[in-house]
């Protein structure tokens, strides 16, 4: 869960105007997608630039807004609410590690209801991660977290009893218990540092290993966790993908569909690293940041950041692998 984020032209090489990579036959076996349609659509110009992505029951999920500093609900329908709008920091914020404006990035669902999510403030003391209960509209900090950091994707490790954040710009992960506190460094490996912008930012975990994308670098690593959960060597499974954002497995193996935001494209990555391009532009992704998949539907966020008016929530249909 990204990030692209609000700022990203400073950093990014590429323009609106660039042509996309021509569309080439993908490796054998690689799922491809179908019948993309959007879900929803969100207010770009009010800073609904949609981050990232938590599914629930029903067809519906939970999306992170980058600008907007909200929690947005969008139902099987395609309805819409604002479940949480987080505040300034004192003094009008700024702060922010790299991006400057606070904003929130990844968001996370656990088997009760609640919703997880990240707050990047830099100094003020908002920054962390914050619990809104099954049905509450307050949300509280649970995982307060030092003002350098840029939490960007967060997930659950249920089995771990731990939360588990990247921090794009310090080049981490973050481990915390699920039942609050203080956080420490779960990995600092080089692999995950930036170069100029962001590094560490996508993350799943995924048959006994936590896998990160790194916007910089362009690749996916993957991370043994060992038996007392520490992190063991990282190897780099995929390269040649700059401007990668978030990811996720199709449940196909290690076949993953990633979120090239710099691009507005999703690319099918095959179990060996190779990989195409399967939706871009032309199927309506603009700053492509999120995709989670369940079962054979994939749910694909616009960010809308660089280019574009679209921010939205597409879904597509999964097919042959």
């Amino acid at each position: 869960m990204t990030s692209a984020v609000l700022g990203i032209a400073m950093a990014a090489g590429c323009s609106a105007g660039t042509a996309a990579p021509i569309k080439t036959p993908a490796p054998a076996g690689l799922s491809e997608l179908a019948d993309v349609r959007v879900l929803a659509e969100f207010d770009r110009a009010a800073g609904q630039n949609a981050e990232s992505i938590a599914l629930e029951p029903g067809g519906g999920a939970v999306v992170g807004m980058i600008g907007a500093r909200q929690v947005v609900r969008v139902r099987g329908d395609g309805g819409t609410e604002v479940v949480a709008t987080m505040p300034v920091p004192a003094g009008g914020g700024g702060t922010t590690p790299v991006v400057g404006s606070p904003q929130v990035t990844g968001v996370a669902r656990d088997r009760g209801g609640a919703v997880f999510f990240l707050y990047a403030a830099g100094r003020g003391g908002l920054t962390g991660i914050w619990r809104l209960a099954a049905g509450s509209t307050e949300p509280e900090l649970v995982v307060p977290m030092p003002a350098d950091t840029m939490p960007n994707a967060l997930l659950i490790d249920q089995a771990g009893g731990r939360f588990l954040v990247t921090d794009s710009t310090g080049g981490r992960v973050w481990e915390a218990p699920v039942s609050g506190g203080d956080p420490s460094v779960w990995s600092a490996d080089p692999a995950l540092a930036p170069s100029g912008f962001f590094g560490a930012n996508g993350l799943k975990l995924h048959a006994g290993a936590v896998w990160l994308s790194n916007y910089d670098r362009g690749t996916i690593v993957r991370i043994p966790v060992e038996r007392s959960g520490a992190a063991g060597p990282v190897a780099v499974h995929a390269t040649g993908l700059a401007g990668i954002d978030d990811f996720d497995f199709t449940g196909r193996g290690d076949e993953i569909l990633a979120a090239i935001n710099d691009a507005s494209e999703l690319v099918g990555v095959a179990a060996d690293g190779t990989h195409r391009v399967l939706l871009d532009g032309g199927d309506g992704l603009q700053g492509t940041t999120a995709v989670v998949v369940h079962e054979d539907t994939a749910f694909i966020t616009n960010g809308a950041l660089r280019e574009g008016s679209r921010s939205a929530l597409r879904v597509a249909r999964l097919v042959g692998g």
